[in-house]
């Protein structure tokens, strides 16, 4: 039976990188992957998924909020990779669980778990209740050698905890941390 997989870390934790080595690899083996990513999503470009170690490719479907897949589209795929999974919505999840259930094709999510005020997103909720397998991927703090668990907002070189709950950026923007650099770095706003 195929699974619905999520696989989550903080920013910097090679998510991406790891999607694309998982879509190397089934092509690699003459296997069709097919790679979803949000819309929103035009950091490197409109349908480009790239990891901050330089690997890129180009997205076969852009998805927003209320997407509906054509499952028609997945005809001989043996893999569906999903980038940015956080982004969407509780709809486009469950979808994917059909992907998987019903057609029987793997579906392996890669996402934060939390925005950066240590609350779930609203995709990763979703995979959290429905997903057949969840696995940490996972790096340490920016500030030190502990496991990170959030991901700290920076505006204006401080970290702050206020703005939209989605604002794309990289390392300029958001940095990995443990709890105890986190709650350091906020002055004890959060915990």
């Amino acid at each position: 039976m195929a699974k619905l997989y999520f696989r989550y870390g903080t920013v910097g934790s090679a998510k991406t990188l790891n999607l694309l080595a998982v879509a190397h690899n089934y092509q690699q083996q003459n296997k069709k992957v097919f790679l979803i990513k949000p819309k929103l999503d035009i950091r490197f470009g409109e349908d480009d998924v790239r990891s901050r170690a330089g690997l890129n490719r180009k997205a076969d479907l852009l998805v927003d909020s209320d997407s509906i897949i054509n499952y028609g589209i997945l005809d001989q795929v043996n893999c569906v990779v999903v980038d940015e999974v956080q982004f969407l919505s509780k709809a486009l999840i469950d979808q994917f669980r059909y992907i998987a259930t019903v057609m029987r094709i793997p579906v392996i999510c890669y996402g934060l778990r939390t925005d950066f005020r240590g609350e779930l997103f609203d995709g990763s909720k979703r995979l959290f209740e429905i997903a057949d397998t969840i696995e940490e991927v996972k790096t340490t703090c920016n500030f030190c050698d502990k496991k990170a668990i959030f991901n700290l907002k920076i505006v204006d070189g401080q970290p702050c905890l206020t703005g939209p709950i989605v604002e794309l950026g990289a390392e300029e923007k958001y940095l990995p941390t443990c709890a105890g650099c986190y709650r350091n770095k906020l002055e004890g706003q959060y915990f």
